[in-house]
């Protein structure tokens, strides 16, 4: 192409762009998001399983150098398995996922919401049954292979109150007897697996009912490679169906658990 011939195609080109109508904008609502943040804060007072380690802050600088400008900096420990946290599936199936093992497609995706709320009032040693998945899939449609799926109990309201969120504030191996707060029944949690869910994740301390000796629900799922989000928050925010959940734990390597950072994303 001449220098000529060009010039001449940019000029019917610019032409056209100045007397072409401006582009729609996409409506402010299809595009518009909000952000729920499914994740209680760490801290010391935060609960954790009565046998388990407590979380601890440590302050190691907090103030302005010998040089001028102010530094902060802390050191921390506690168990896998307090506050909001992710149970690895190797937590109960022997060589199975560790939590710098899971996939990131299983830690985040389509999630629909199981709300027991009410009988889990009525009764705190409520389990989750597979009538429930059922009533809720002929009211919402079917649970597809790689949901999220969570339980809402609403225990979370009752947080940091460790003597109704747990049944009990004791402490030490004693305690575990007096535990009483809802969790997924084992057949449900064999049903969870049929359907081929990626996790699941729920608003109380265990995947188990307090009650639980044999912890069959975290076996049921744990040996498929299901992971479980555990003491989760602001369930009653999200819709039967519709949020995208991001889960996302701190990566530790060969961790059975460890604390989490999950948040829920819906359409406005």
């Amino acid at each position: 192409m001449t220098r000529t011939a060009y010039l001449t195609a940019l000029s019917l080109v610019l032409a056209t762009a100045c007397n072409a109508p401006a582009p729609e904008r996409p409506a402010a609502a299809a595009t518009a998001q909000r952000y729920v943040d499914l994740t209680h804060e760490l801290s010391a007072d935060n609960i954790f399983w009565p046998t388990g380690d407590t979380f601890r802050l440590d302050k190691v600088a907090d103030g302005v150098t010998d040089k001028g400008y102010y530094y902060a900096s802390n050191k921390y420990s506690g168990n896998e398995h307090g506050g909001t946290h992710i149970d690895a599936p190797v937590h109960f199936a022997q060589g199975h996922w560790t939590v710098d093992q899971i996939p990131l497609e299983h830690l985040i995706g389509a999630a629909v919401v199981v709300n027991v709320s009410e009988a889990s009032g009525r009764n705190a040693d409520y389990q989750v049954s597979v009538e429930d998945l059922t009533a809720w899939e002929k009211a919402n449609g079917a649970i597809e292979p790689g949901t999220i799926v969570l339980f809402r109990t609403d225990f979370a309201k009752r947080w940091p109150d460790a003597k109704t969120y747990l049944g009990t504030d004791e402490r030490g191996e004693a305690a575990v007897a007096k535990l009483h707060f809802p969790g997924l029944h084992p057949d449900a949690a064999a049903w969870l697996v049929e359907r081929q869910v990626k996790a699941v994740g729920l608003d109380t301390a265990s995947i188990d009912f307090g009650q639980s000796t044999l912890f069959e629900s975290h076996r049921r799922l744990y040996d498929k490679n299901i992971p479980a989000f555990e003491n989760l928050t602001g369930l009653d925010a999200l819709p039967a169906r519709g949020a995208t959940v991001f889960a996302l734990p701190m990566k530790i390597k060969g961790g059975s658990g460890g604390p989490l950072r999950a948040i829920a994303v819906l359409s406005r």
